[in-house]
């Protein structure tokens, strides 16, 4: 059943998959073309005629090819693949797609959320983590970021968020940037948003590919098992080649050597057969535990800790091919967190409760009306049978004379699942009491005590960047008076961070909020500050994305094996059989493409040279061993690129020929260095392996000022 049911979503896109080969060349009305390259005229040098109507055909299409693009989300990259669950969960839910060894299709879209479609990769910005399941009950959304909170509470406000991070109004600047004076006056205004904060300016803001982010559901769910009892959910994806970053300043250059960079890494990884894995985990909590925390599980701006509610791992989600045509698939995709199965429901969480509504309303204005959910990409592999007939992007053609329900004369058909006995989608009970107000809890009043639990859970190069991120954001603030009120706010949640960040701003971080900040924070809670409760856990091991040196995988790292003519085959291929063993890609890198020559004899071919490529598209490095090291010697761009990588805290290695190589560029100043592995000291392979599975030597940055 389960791969009939991934075929059948494979058959439906398929179906409406066109190959043009050996096709002639038709209107849209399926009318043959005998010429596509004249509008018809009155003459050959007359006017044209209002009555050429393939002009008109091909002409009306591409005035309206561009469809609206996300506010938010507006730069998306997609995958198709599967997810098995592999664990019984069916005491807390009937959720069909997550009974044990059910195979569902899905589509999967990753994307930036401040930038225009064509803002770069690289942005520091929230990544979205979004996924469909096709399942047999119909399509489940679980909309989600790579970070496990926000920014805001209350969906009242995510019109402000969006308009203060997006590029001013009047110049139309920065593009994919919050580091500007709208975005900061805003959340220097919102102490809420201080924990969704420390985790946009530390490295989790910057992946290194998509394939190594973790993602997470945001929001409190609850799973409704067959008897109707709820417990709270928290959704997690834990990719399978661990969670990593790029530097910084690496960021910032790849977003001009390859602005297409995340993308590409997991387009090409899909074509390679190097198909990316996470696993679903989630935290459970029983109903009669909602209070039981000293944060509230509603509050979208709180994480439950993992040393108090451990991640319990019931499924595996695989991305195995790439879509056929970005625009009908990844644009056209729609997702909505309101999109729910049996088995799943929502919580009464602000945020996530104004979410259901403006999805739904968005996808209903981009596509172009009510039938988006027609669109191959949208459709529901059990099918959709429902009275609904009109709107517009109307494709499937209903029979009968019928268009409403109840009814007698269509045999009261469709018919609702209750009246036949069969199972169909229960929105959870629950006792709801109370008056209407225009008010937050008093339970979602502490902003700090997460931010801080963030913060200590770092290591120390870790919290370097976070320091780095806010100094860096903050320099770009022209306002003073928006940088003190910040750093304010930074001073509640550490005041060493406040002082290292006000020092790098010139200005000494004020003790109290600012009266502006204290002004707007009353409004949603009069009594604001609060006393903070003492929080269960004071530092989380999973918060961190410090992997220790041989710990991790160097599975599909590209490493540049930097060469020249006379290099030394045997040299390369002994780095390259042991890399690949592991599982990482050797891309020989020369002074010229074409071929190089060995210095045994024989030729391989180069794709890439230093003037054409990047060391920051580059995971590590290496240099053979050969008669290439003396034209290496007085090659400033091979200079540059390990220049460049060891300031990137990439690992190093250099075959004993090559080490002396070494006096010409930056890393001779370091006396020693666990990423620089020279085979007359080390184990050339194993060390630069394990070098590689620490993903980088963030120590290298302590006190070392390295151009690049």
């Amino acid at each position: 059943m389960a791969k009939q049911q991934e075929n059948k979503k494979v058959q439906q896109i398929q179906e409406h998959t066109i190959d043009n080969a050996n096709r002639v060349l038709t209107t849209n009305d399926g009318v043959p073309i005998n010429d596509n390259n004249n509008m018809l005229k009155a003459g050959e040098r007359g006017p044209a005629l209002i009555e050429d109507f393939i002009f008109q055909d091909k002409l009306a299409h591409f005035d309206r090819e561009r469809i609206p693009e996300r506010v938010v989300h507006a730069r998306g990259s997609g995958a198709h693949g599967i997810f098995e669950a592999t664990a019984d969960v069916s005491q807390y839910t009937s959720a069909a797609f997550l009974k044990k060894g059910t195979v569902t299709p899905l589509f999967i879209r990753f994307s930036t959320v401040a930038g225009f479609k064509g803002s770069t990769d690289l942005a520091r910005d929230v990544r979205g983590f979004s996924v469909k399941f096709y399942t047999e009950e119909g399509n489940y959304d679980l909309v989600g970021n790579n970070i496990p909170v926000f920014f805001i509470q209350d969906s009242m406000n995510f019109p402000d968020l969006i308009h203060a991070v997006k590029p001013e109004p009047n110049n139309e600047m920065p593009q994919a940037a919050s580091a500007h004076d709208t975005f900061w006056d805003f959340i220097s205004l919102m102490p809420e948003s201080a924990h969704m904060l420390m985790w946009a300016m530390s490295d989790r803001a910057i992946p290194r590919s998509f394939r190594m982010m973790e993602g997470f559901g945001v929001h409190t769910f609850k799973f409704v098992n067959a008897a109707g009892k709820g417990t709270f959910v928290k959704f997690h994806w834990k990719p399978k080649l661990g969670v990593h970053s790029v530097a910084w300043n690496e960021a910032q250059k790849l977003s001009g050597f390859d602005s297409d960079f995340l993308r590409r890494d997991l387009w090409e990884n899909i074509e390679k057969g190097n198909f990316p894995q996470w696993d679903l985990g989630v935290q459970l909590v029983p109903e009669e535990d909602e209070q039981k925390y000293s944060f509230d599980l509603l509050d979208a701006t709180k994480i439950i800790p993992e040393e108090l509610i451990p991640v319990t791992i019931i499924g595996t989600m695989t991305l195995n091919r790439n879509p056929e045509n970005f625009f009908a698939e990844t644009e056209q995709v729609a997702f909505d967190p309101g999109r729910l199965v049996p088995g799943i429901d929502l919580t009464n969480d602000p945020l996530l409760q104004g979410r259901i509504f403006s999805y739904a309303d968005t996808q209903n204005y981009r596509l172009g009306g009510p039938n988006f959910h027609e669109l191959p990409i949208n459709r529901p592999v059990n099918g959709k049978h429902n009275n609904q007939k009109d709107g517009f992007g109307r494709q499937d053609i209903l029979k009968g004379n019928v268009s409403y329900f109840p009814n007698s004369l269509g045999g009261g058909c469709p018919y609702q699942a209750m009246l036949k006995g069969e199972t169909g989608f229960k929105s959870h009970e629950e006792k709801v009491d109370g008056y209407k107000v225009r008010r937050r809890s008093s339970s979602f009043a502490d902003h700090f005590t997460q931010a801080r639990l963030f913060f200590n859970s770092q290591t120390a190069p870790e919290k370097e960047h976070i320091i780095s991120g806010y100094s860096f954001e903050l320099s770009k603030v022209n306002s003073v008076a928006i940088r003190k009120r910040e750093l304010a706010i930074l001073n509640q949640i550490d005041q060493e961070l406040a002082k290292r960040v006000g020092a790098n701003l010139g200005l000494t971080p004020p003790e109290q909020l600012d009266e502006l900040t204290l002004q707007f924070a009353r409004q949603n809670h009069p009594e604001y500050p609060v006393k903070a409760p003492k929080p269960e856990v004071e530092k989380s091991a999973a918060l961190s994305m410090a992997t220790a040196p041989g710990e991790g995988t160097i599975e599909t790292r590209k490493v540049a094996f930097l060469v020249a003519d006379g290099v030394s085959k045997a040299s390369v291929d002994v780095m390259k059989k042991a890399l690949e063993a592991e599982g990482a890609e050797a891309v020989l890198i020369s002074t010229h493409t074409g071929n190089v020559k060995f210095k045994e004899g024989g030729e391989a071919e180069i794709q890439h040279t230093y003037l054409t490529e990047a060391s920051v598209c580059y995971d590590a490095f290496y240099t053979p061993d050969g008669d290439s090291v003396a034209t290496l010697e007085d090659e400033p761009d091979y200079i540059h690129f390990i220049n460049e990588g060891f300031r990137h805290c990439k690992a190093l290695a250099f075959a004993k020929g090559a080490e002396k190589l070494i006096a010409g560029s930056y890393i001779a100043k370091q006396e020693k260095d666990a990423g620089v592995v020279l085979e007359s000291k080390n184990n050339l392979t194993a060390d630069f392996i394990k070098a590689m599975k620490g993903h980088r030597v963030w120590d290298r940055e302590k006190g070392r000022k390295v151009p690049a």
